[in-house]
């Protein structure tokens, strides 16, 4: 839980002093952030864990560590802030997060509870959303759409029964029919599991037909799986032997976004729509803030799951036939949180345990992706490519201004 105590004045930039020196000064306040770690872990607490303060409003960002008390102090101006700490040791990992944070008074105490995860085994290397110009030729091309992910374990992973998808809501800065509000603590409180929208997309296979050995990666086209890069050069090639796609042209007719899949995608490489709980003819991420997902059934397989009760819900609100899939937290294998660059209305949408941060996406139609960044040190160590995975995306990811697959 998550709780703030603001003590003495108010703070208004109004009342700062004419010809002051430093015209921020009279609005500076403290904000006191104690990292509480989970219940049995209050030992692995440290000082010199990074905490990050980002200014909502203007973006703004401040970064200090923690003494030993595992509090870190911060000397800011007023305003309305969105609150991240990322933990990494060894095995574990704790994260923590809080939104609209208001600083406004001359001291403010924020005890930022933490929450343990370990990192994943199959990871998202790279997500490709934003399109490119279809130069020579005027205008955008958004239909090349896709995500690499990697196995960042030591061992031989699987991608049989792995599932894919995206969040509602679609975009980052969009009403979210999801979210409560804590009566106490006025807080945004999002539900207890991921509402996957539009479809449920599955690998294949037995269980053992499509291995990913360490440091491996796979490509999955999320639409066209062809050569985009043969009419705009701009684009990429998706017709490989090794690349999976989404396809399904019983339940997305639109061709434009689903052209047949191109001579090289074999057919097992078809990705599987296991549930169709949206009413679009398309399957697509947003163009510019994305909430991805990996995912896998625990316990029974996705087909059972589904037949339960509470699997796929009604969306609050909506007028439509649409539904989304509930997914527990813990069936979650990897999650990137997006955000648009070009909008300062953008809202979390996973929570700390998934993804503490956010890679923010400059702008759509650039051709450019988000990627995440190598462990230098644990890659020489291992042998073989170890990414970055703390489960904050605002850590692990970087925006690449020509997309991995792109070839001049």
């Amino acid at each position: 839980m998550i709780s703030v105590i603001c003590i003495l004045a108010s703070c208004n930039l109004a009342d700062i002093p004419a010809g002051t020196a430093d015209p921020y000064g009279a609005s500076l306040r403290t904000l006191e952030v104690t990292a509480v770690y989970p219940d049995g872990y209050e030992s692995s607490a440290r000082a010199g864990v990074k905490v990050r303060a980002e200014e909502i409003n203007l973006g703004h960002s401040y970064e200090v560590a923690t003494d030993d008390r595992g509090v870190a102090t911060f000397t800011i101006p007023c305003g309305l802030y969105r609150v991240s700490l990322s933990d990494v040791g060894d095995a574990d990992v704790f994260n923590g997060s809080a939104d609209k944070v208001a600083v406004k008074e001359t001291r403010s105490l924020l005890s930022l509870s933490l929450l343990h995860s370990r990192p994943g085994s199959i990871i998202i290397k790279e997500i490709y959303c934003g399109g490119c110009k279809r130069l020579p030729l005027e205008g955008n091309y958004q239909y090349d759409q896709y995500i690499i992910v990697h196995n960042n374990d030591f061992r031989t992973r699987y991608l049989d029964g792995l599932c894919i998808g995206s969040l509602l809501p679609y975009n980052s800065n969009a009403n979210n029919p999801f979210v409560s509000t804590d009566p106490v603590t006025g807080e945004s409180v999002l539900p207890p599991f991921s509402p996957v929208s539009e479809a449920v997309w599955m690998f294949g296979g037995d269980g053992t037909a499509f291995p990913l050995e360490p440091g491996q990666d796979a490509v999955i086209a999320l639409k066209g799986a062809i050569d985009h890069s043969r009419q705009y050069p701009l684009s990429v090639n998706l017709d490989h032997p090794d690349y999976f796609v989404c396809y399904n042209s019983t339940y997305f007719t639109n061709t434009s976004y689903h052209p047949a899949p191109g001579p090289n995608i074999r057919q097992d490489h078809i990705l599987e729509v296991v549930a169709k709980t949206g009413v679009a003819n398309a399957f697509t991420f947003s163009i510019n803030s994305p909430a991805v997902l990996l995912y896998r059934a625990k316990g029974m397989t996705m087909k059972e799951y589904l037949q339960t009760e509470g699997a796929i819900r009604d969306i609050p609100g909506n007028s439509t036939s649409a539904r989304v899939v509930a997914i527990p937290e813990d069936w979650v294998e990897d999650a990137v949180e997006v955000f648009n660059g070009a909008s300062a209305g953008n809202n979390k949408r996973f929570p700390p345990t998934l993804d503490a941060g956010y890679i923010t996406l400059e702008n759509s139609y650039l051709g450019h992706s988000l990627h995440r960044l190598t462990d230098e040190k644990a890659s020489a160590d291992a042998g073989y490519e170890v990414l970055m995975d703390t489960n904050n995306s605002s850590k692990d990811f970087y925006e690449r201004k020509t997309s991995s697959l792109h070839h001049d």
